[in-house]
Formats: C-alpha cells, sequence, structure tokens
C-alpha cells in the first residue's frame, strides 16, 4: 500500500486513493464537498499546545518530531494510527491531506514516513 501527503486545497485526482484529512481543525473556507474526504482522523494530529508550539517553525522541526513522537504513544492516538494504516487496506493508496502550507514541515510528512515505516 502506497501513503502520500498533499495539500487538501489542492483538488482531488483519480490517484489519490482513500483520502484521509490528519488535522484536528477543518481547513478554513474549505467546503465538505469540495475537499472529497473520506475519513477524518482529529485523533491522530498534534495537540493544541504542540501545534501552536511549533507553529510551523522550521527551526523547531526536529523538536516537534520528538515531541508529536511522544504523543503517537497515547491510547488515543495508538488507535488512531492503527485506523489510518487499517484505512488503506483494499485501497490502492491512501493520502494523508494537511491544510499547513509549509509541504515539508508538518505532522502528515512524519506520519507517512512512519507509516511507510
Amino acid at each position: 500500500m502506497t501513503f502520500r501527503t498533499k495539500r487538501v486545497y489542492l483538488p482531488p485526482e483519480a490517484g489519490d486513493g482513500q483520502r484521509v484529512l490528519v488535522d484536528r481543525l477543518w481547513p478554513r473556507g474549505l467546503s465538505k464537498d469540495a475537499a472529497r474526504v473520506d475519513l477524518w482522523l482529529k485523533d491522530i494530529a498534534p495537540s493544541t499546545e504542540l501545534r501552536r508550539w511549533f507553529d510551523h517553525d522550521p527551526e523547531r522541526w526536529e523538536a516537534f518530531q520528538t515531541r508529536y513522537g511522544e504523543e503517537l504513544e497515547s491510547p488515543e492516538r495508538v488507535e488512531a494510527f492503527r485506523t489510518l494504516r487499517e484505512a488503506g487496506a483494499g485501497q490502492a493508496g491512501v493520502t494523508l491531506l494537511f491544510g499547513a502550507r509549509d509541504e515539508q514541515h508538518n505532522h502528515a510528512v512524519m506520519l507517512c514516513r512512519l507509516l511507510r515505516g
């Protein structure tokens, strides 16, 4: 199974496979019809405190990954991670959707790397 990341604001494509939003908050200005999200896993997203601290600052990326990795060990996030892994069963692929402008320093990138594992 293939996992990839994509900004939720980009148009859906046939090759996206299962489209999973991994943000805690719904993306601003985007209707549910336009997003065409198959699954919204709020519980896999970083905590509000961690998200605010990180603020997509590339200088905090290494520390963010460590802290988010620790958060992923909590029971609710372990279950959400399992759900995410199973979301692609029988699918050609899974696209992890995120709202951040920075396409290289965000939690979806880290999740994708872990899923490819």
